[in-house]
C-alpha cells in the first residue's frame, strides 16, 4: 500500500514539474518594467529625514553610482525573480548626450525569489553637469553570479534594426 502511494505521489510531482516553466528552476528572472527618467534630489526627501531618520526609500532598492549624491538620471527598473539570486549584478550602458561612446555601470544586488523594484541612479559626475537630459540610447543586462544572463533590454536606438 505504501509503495503504492509512493509511485502515485512521485508520478503526481512528475506531471506538475512538467508544467512549470523551463527557467523557473535556473535563477530565472524578467524585466517586467523599465521606466528611465530625471530626478531631482527633493523628489526623494521623506518625512522621517527632518526627524532625523535616514533616507526612506519607500521599498524600493536604491542604486547610485554616487551614493551621496541623490540627483540624477534614474532607471527605475521592475524585476519579477522566481529564485533569490545572491549575486546578481545589473549591467548598464548608456550612450549619454554629451558623448558618443557607450559608458557602462555596474550595480552589485541581490534578488529575492518575488518582484521587487530597484531605482539605478547615475548620479554625479556619472552624468553630465547634473542636467535633466535623457540618455540618447541605453542597454541594461541582469546577470547572474556565474555570469549567465537573466533579462536584457534596450532602447529603440541602441543598435540599428536588422535590414
Amino acid at each position: 500500500m505504501i509503495r503504492r502511494l509512493l509511485t502515485v505521489f512521485l508520478g503526481l510531482v512528475g506531471f506538475v514539474a512538467s508544467f512549470t516553466p523551463a527557467w523557473a528552476g535556473e535563477g530565472g528572472a524578467e524585466f517586467v518594467r523599465i521606466w528611465p527618467g530625471w530626478r531631482d534630489a527633493e523628489s526623494f526627501e521623506r518625512i522621517g529625514e527632518y526627524f532625523g531618520r535616514g533616507e526612506n526609500s519607500s521599498g524600493q532598492i536604491v542604486l547610485r553610482t554616487q551614493p551621496e549624491t541623490r540627483e540624477g538620471f534614474y532607471f527605475l527598473v521592475r524585476v519579477k525573480s522566481t529564485v533569490p539570486l545572491a549575486a546578481a549584478k545589473f549591467a548598464l550602458s548608456v550612450i549619454r548626450p554629451d558623448a558618443p561612446e557607450p559608458k557602462a555601470y555596474s550595480f552589485p544586488a541581490v534578488l529575492p525569489a518575488k518582484e521587487t523594484v530597484f531605482q539605478l541612479g547615475l548620479t554625479g559626475a556619472a552624468w553630465p553637469g547634473g542636467k535633466p537630459a535623457n540618455p540618447v540610447a541605453w542597454k541594461l543586462t541582469l546577470v547572474a553570479g556565474d555570469g549567465r544572463v537573466l533579462a536584457e533590454h534596450k532602447s529603440f536606438l541602441w543598435e540599428k534594426p536588422a535590414k
